[in-house]
This record gives structure tokens, C-alpha cells and sequence, in this order.
């Protein structure tokens, strides 16, 4: 479709939209930069809670449910403190706060360390298929190429 001019409500997709977000990331990673690994987690923990919409104490019951374990405001705020290297998130309790808070982009963001991402279960398929075109691409050339020798060769 294409849009009129003066036409002030037709979307124009090549520029108005943008494909949403599929990794799970933090939008900005200078939020979460630390000097060391405790003091990213502690950053993540951090902006973690402030976007998640509910208290500390809210989080905290969630996570204590979650976990079977007392989990208090205070150990949120420890966890999310750079000042307390000693209290960072256990593997566990971060699973309970993503349970909490329903964000796991604290996993992502050390996950792309290491050329992985977090992506939800519904784009699954959709990785799927673009392996599968990658390999078909990958046998369409090794096709040709083994055809041009075969061909090469008949001379």
C-alpha cells in the first residue's frame, strides 16, 4: 500500500516500525557495566527491581514462595547494592526473582558473554526454521560445487 500524500495515519513500514525486541537484553547496557562480575549482577538486580512495577517487600514474598526459603527487603537491597560484593544473587534465588518479576534479562545479559541469548519459547520455531534454511543453504553450494566438478571432470 502506498500512502497518499498528506496521509498522516497510514503506517509507512520501511520507516515508522521497528521489529520488537526478541533477545531478552537489557536496552541499555551502560546500566548494568561494573568492574566485575558481583557489581554487574548487582546492577541488574538493581534495575530489575525498579522496572518491575511492584515493592521490594512484594518481590521479596514472591521469591520466599517461589523458593520455599525467607527472602527479605533486605536481602533485596543487599543483592542489588555494588557496595555488598559478599551478597551477590544465588543462581536459585535469581530464578526466584525472575518468577518474582516475570524479567530474566539479568540472564541474558551474561548469557551474550558467551554468543547466547534468552528468547521466548514462541520464537523457538522460528530459529528452528532459519537453521534449517542455513543448512539448505549449505548443501545447495556444496551441490554446485561437487556438480561442477562432476561436470568439470566429464571432459
Amino acid at each position: 500500500m502506498v500512502k497518499a500524500r498528506g496521509d498522516n495515519t497510514t503506517l509507512d513500514l520501511l520507516t515508522e516500525w521497528n521489529p520488537p525486541a526478541v533477545a531478552v537484553r537489557f536496552t541499555q547496557p551502560e546500566r548494568v557495566r561494573g568492574s566485575s562480575f558481583s557489581q554487574r549482577i548487582s546492577r541488574a538486580v538493581s534495575e530489575v527491581l525498579k522496572d518491575c512495577g511492584k515493592t521490594r517487600e512484594e518481590i521479596a514474598a514472591a521469591m520466599s514462595e517461589y523458593t520455599g526459603e525467607e527472602v527479605t527487603k533486605n536481602i533485596l537491597d543487599a543483592y542489588s547494592s555494588m557496595a555488598r560484593e559478599s551478597h551477590t544473587i544465588s543462581l536459585e534465588r535469581a530464578f526466584a526473582l525472575l518468577h518474582a518479576t516475570g524479567d530474566a534479562r539479568i540472564f541474558g545479559m551474561e548469557l551474550e558473554r558467551f554468543d547466547l541469548a534468552v528468547i521466548p519459547e514462541r520464537y523457538l520455531g522460528a530459529v528452528d526454521d532459519a537453521m534449517i534454511e542455513d543448512q539448505r543453504e549449505q548443501l545447495r553450494k556444496s551441490q554446485l560445487a561437487a556438480r561442477r566438478r562432476w561436470k568439470g571432470s566429464a571432459r
